[in-house]
C-alpha cells in the first residue's frame, strides 16, 4: 500500500488516501524513476503505476533510455524527464480528441502533457487516457518497413 495526496483542481482541497496497486513495477523503471529528484519521483512512481495498472497486458521496459510501454510490439505510451518537466507521450495520442494533451508532434501522431508536481497530475483524465491508447493506435511497429508511413490499427 502506498499513500497518495493529490490535489482536487476543482476545489483546491488536498485528498490523501491509500492506494494498492496489483502490479509489480520493472526493475529497470523502477531504477529510472530512482534516480530522478523527489518531486520527479513522485510523478515517475504514479505514472509507471497507473499505467500498470491500467494497461495490464502492456509489455513495459527502458526504450530510447525512457520507460515505455507496447502493445502487442507498438509504442503506445512513454515518459521522460524534459527540461519543461516529466513529459507523459502517448504515440497516437494526436487522435485521442483531449485538450489536455496538447503537446503535438510534428512528424507523427503523438501528443503529450508536462508535469511538475504529483498534484497535477487529473488521474481520472490518465486513466481514460490509458483506455484510448489500447483502442486508439497507429502501427509504429512497422514504421520501418512502410519507410515511414504509419497506418491506423
Amino acid at each position: 500500500m502506498r499513500i497518495i495526496r493529490l490535489k482536487n483542481n476543482q476545489t483546491g482541497h488536498h485528498l490523501t488516501y491509500p492506494h494498492y496497486f496489483q502490479t509489480t513495477v520493472n526493475k529497470d523503471i523502477q531504477r529510472y524513476n530512482d534516480t530522478q529528484t523527489t518531486a520527479d519521483k513522485e510523478i515517475c512512481d504514479l505514472l509507471s503505476e497507473s499505467i500498470d495498472s491500467e494497461l495490464t497486458e502492456a509489455e513495459n521496459k527502458i526504450w530510447h533510455a525512457h520507460p515505455v510501454w507496447f502493445l502487442e510490439g507498438n509504442p503506445v505510451v512513454g515518459y521522460s524527464k524534459q527540461k519543461k518537466g516529466i513529459r507523459l507521450m502517448f504515440w497516437s495520442g494526436a487522435d485521442f480528441d483531449e485538450k489536455d494533451l496538447s503537446v503535438r508532434g510534428k512528424k507523427f501522431k503523438d501528443a503529450s502533457i508536462f508535469y511538475n508536481t504529483v498534484a497535477e497530475i487529473k488521474t481520472y483524465d490518465l486513466n481514460r487516457w490509458l483506455k484510448k491508447s489500447r483502442k486508439i493506435q497507429w502501427d509504429y511497429k512497422n514504421i520501418v518497413k512502410r519507410k515511414g508511413l504509419l497506418e491506423r490499427l
